[in-house]
């Protein structure tokens, strides 16, 4: 039998926090429930979780700073973040995603829509099938590894970074569309607002390091990785 995949839910309201927690476990996930951030990060220096669902507001620490330390360590740097956040502003969910998260669910949330963007999340940090080894100039990758090199030097990119990466070295040259990246790389099955490509391109340029200059934007039409000189 399959290892349930395991759930680490930071929630101060209890009724949300059970609501999450019942639903989670009826539709197969291992769930840990705690009510601020100093107990979260406790569990996770303990035993990483697969995937932590995290609330924006929390007494004493935020979930974006929480997100921000965790990003900021080797260790946890690649585990999924979706944050949970009563602010439907789009600034707020920009920066939830510019602090590291994968994804967020806004308050009053869908307890199917919330399942179906952790597994997308889940789904999006699984290796693929095979493990083949790309090379673009400079740059090559590590499928199965979850390795990035560039001139030598290895990029620290995050799991949505990397699968990005991926896809447009399969397509060199291609431009793509935010929509068709969102198809690609988040897969159809969840509703995700195409600002959030902008995010994880420009957290993708910052991995990239000295060959940020790969990834082009092309006006009005989208991406595309270039072949280094």
């Amino acid at each position: 039998m399959a290892t349930k995949p395991s759930v680490l839910v930071v929630e101060d309201e209890p009724s949300i926090a059970e609501l999450i927690a019942v639903n989670l476990r009826h539709s197969g996930f291992e769930v840990t429930v705690v009510h601020e951030c100093v107990a979260a990060q406790h569990l996770i220096d303990t035993a990483l979780p697969d995937l932590l669902l995290l609330d924006w507001m929390l007494p004493g620490q935020s979930g974006e700073s929480l997100t921000r330390r965790l990003r900021a360590n080797d260790r946890t740097r690649d585990l999924p973040i979706v944050l949970l956040t009563a602010r439907g502003d789009e600034a707020d969910k920009v920066a939830g995603l510019n602090a590291g998260a994968d994804d967020y669910v806004t308050k009053p949330f869908s307890t199917q829509e919330l399942i179906a963007r952790l597994r997308a999340v889940l789904r999006r940090r699984m290796p693929a099938p095979s493990s083949p080894t790309l090379q673009v100039g400079a740059l090559s990758i590590d499928v199965g590894a979850h390795q990035a090199i560039h001139a030598g030097i290895p990029l620290k990119l995050g799991p949505t970074e990397f699968k990005l990466l991926t896809y447009f070295m399969q397509h060199v040259g291609r431009v793509h569309s935010r929509a068709h990246l969102l198809d690609a790389v988040w897969g159809n099955q969840v509703a995700i607002e195409e600002r959030t490509v902008d995010v994880h391109i420009k957290r993708l340029r910052e991995g990239l390091g000295e060959g940020s200059h790969l990834l082009e934007t092309v006006r009005g039409a989208g991406y595309r990785l270039i072949i280094s000189d």
